[in-house]
């Protein structure tokens, strides 16, 4: 069976994901809040669909016992998050941190915890069940300004690792994807407050930052692998970009030695 749940459907890497694996004969539902961009993935992708604020520990237990009454679920991409904000340590809101914490982390956790016994369920002879989770290399890479989001992504990131080692023994590959600058529809729209102006500064003159696409489609590719192959982490960054914090921009032109 390969049916895969993709939690943050409704846009951005989420869509693209349901897309992707719909396109590659993926049997997928797709989880979001927002019913209508759902519903118009589904009449577009032949995806199905479930409606939940995965924030909400009786939305969660409304996803499992849907999926199990389906025909359960092989693959979980844990994909719904998001940043609130660039204020520093000592300034920032702690209604910012404390809604990256319960979407990043707690959320994580909860649909992780309670799909567990599904994804077991599905093993076949042979074969294995999939958590894949997308992080963020602010989870590996601290930076000005990611306080609050770098130590969210860190705790996602340590969650993974301790799941991987609670796992040990068990057909489960606990994967993740932690990607650098994505420039989606909605990311660093919701970064900046709806700030539209503050948004587009981020990928101004930045040469091919990645697109949900290229984040998808490492997704697909990782989770296709052979079943005894574990991608346990892939950080995927456009070349423009060096580090978290450390972007070119302008055309990318190879140096002379001297220049060097």
């Amino acid at each position: 069976m390969k049916r895969a749940v993709v939690t943050g459907a409704s846009s951005g890497i989420g869509a693209a994901t349901v897309r992707l694996l719909r396109a590659h004969d993926w049997e997928v539902v797709a989880v979001a809040r927002r019913e209508d961009r759902l519903r118009a993935l589904a009449d577009e992708t032949g995806a199905s669909y479930f409606v939940a604020d995965l924030t909400n520990e009786a939305d969660v237990e409304a996803l499992r016992a849907n999926l199990e009454a389906t025909g359960g679920v092989s693959t979980l991409v844990n994909n719904a998050g998001g940043a609130f904000g660039l204020d520093p340590v000592e300034g920032g809101s702690i209604d910012d941190w404390r809604r990256m914490f319960e979407i990043n982390v707690l959320a994580v956790k909860s649909v992780t915890g309670a799909l567990l016994p599904l994804l077991r369920a599905s093993v076949q002879p042979g074969g294995c069940a999939d958590i894949m989770t997308v992080t963020s290399i602010a989870g590996h890479i601290s930076y000005e300004g990611g306080g609050g989001y770098n130590a969210a992504k860190f705790a996602e990131h340590a969650m993974l690792d301790v799941l991987r080692l609670e796992l040990s023994g068990e057909p489960i590959r606990v994967l993740e994807i932690a990607p650098g600058m994505v420039h989606t529809e909605e990311f660093s729209l919701n970064r900046f407050g709806g700030d539209q102006g503050r948004a587009d500064s981020v990928y101004a003159n930045v040469p091919d930052p990645l697109s949900a696409d290229d984040v998808a489609a490492t997704i697909v590719s990782t989770l296709e692998l052979p079943p005894h192959v574990s991608l346990d982490l892939v950080v995927i960054k456009p070349v423009a970009q060096s580090a978290a914090y450390k972007v070119a921009r302008g055309e990318l032109k190879v140096k002379t030695p001297d220049a060097r």
